[in-house]
């Protein structure tokens, strides 16, 4: 098997684990990780038996896949580079900090026939992937993703720190153009929108309600979706997905019974999921389940919704 050779730019929390995916993978040979911080590098490093960078421009060359764990203002800057230079990309969401520079990433990478993938984690939970033969025509969608306060995404709103998840994950399920949306958010521990509420209708009829919180007790990852024959809920965190279907049978006079069927996935893995489906579209030449399309169009979807906050309040 002739191995790509890969690198991690950025080892802080979440890149810490992209690094030790590659450094598994048979496919993947791991030449390096890249963090400003020279001792987090380092750490990543011997634990990854690579070598340890400070300067992601040092890879020029030397790779020909990265994934770019950076906060959200450089992904621009850095994943311009490595495109440009040839090398494809795994982004970490927000795909960019403006749908202008989204576009021009997209460009590049189609212009040098490179795989551009947006980290959109959730696309890649067991009980999402699960949806696929189940799912046929949505009309209702009703998401809630709840978050005890985190400082690590705290530079900014919510929709792009936790909404843009659900946000990627209904536009993917729908498959529709947005008609119209509302939305109304508050803030409360930042300067930022830490809660916030969006109705999104879709041309194809559906209607999306989607809730997110920072500043909630408990979390919760739930997303509830009907359609004309069944009722089914996701539980991102727990990994449960639950169908409930309309029987043969009646439970009152004219009203149909209702069937049940409940999967639990336990031992999924989303980022060694996510990281596998970014290789296996270098090597086929195919395409990334989450695109640099799918990842402007997220973007520009929470981007509208956080102008609607700043119209009504200022924020």
């Amino acid at each position: 098997m002739n191995r790509i050779k890969t690198a991690v730019i950025g080892v802080g929390y979440l890149g810490r684990f992209h690094a030790q995916k590659y450094a598994a993978l048979p496919n993947s040979e791991l030449v390096a990780v890249v963090d400003a911080n020279g001792e987090t590098a380092a750490r990543v490093a011997a634990e990854c038996n690579t070598e340890a960078l400070t300067d992601y421009r040092q890879l020029a060359g030397k790779v020909q896949a990265v994934s770019i764990v950076v906060p959200t203002q450089r992904h621009y800057e850095v994943a311009k580079f490595f495109l440009d230079n040839g090398i494809h990309v795994l982004l970490e969401k927000p795909i960019t900090v403006t749908v202008a520079e989204a576009d021009e990433l997209v460009a590049i990478a189609a212009r040098n026939k490179l795989v551009l993938q947006v980290g959109h984690l959730e696309r890649f939970n067991a009980a999402v992937l699960a949806l696929n033969g189940v799912l046929s025509e949505p009309r209702f969608i009703e998401s809630h993703r709840l978050a005890p306060f985190n400082p690590r995404g705290a530079d900014v709103n919510v929709v792009l720190d936790l909404m843009i998840h659900d946000i990627d994950v209904i536009q993917s399920l729908v498959r529709s153009p947005i008609q119209h949306i509302d939305a109304d958010g508050v803030s409360v521990l930042t300067k930022e929108v830490d809660i916030a509420n969006a109705r999104i209708k879709f041309e194809s009829g559906c209607v999306a309600n989607v809730t997110a919180s920072r500043v909630s007790m408990k979390p919760q990852r739930k997303m509830r979706i009907f359609q004309h024959d069944a009722y089914i809920s996701v539980d991102f965190q727990d990994k449960i997905l639950s169908v409930h279907r309309k029987g043969e049978k009646e439970m009152f006079p004219g009203i149909p019974e209702i069937k049940s069927e409940e999967s639990i996935f336990e031992n999924s893995d989303a980022i060694k999921a996510e990281i596998v489906a970014f290789l296996d579209a270098i090597t086929t030449g195919g395409k990334p389940p989450v695109t640099g399309e799918d990842g402007r169009d997220a973007l520009a979807t929470a981007i509208h919704i956080s102008e609607l906050f700043q119209q009504q309040s200022g924020l």
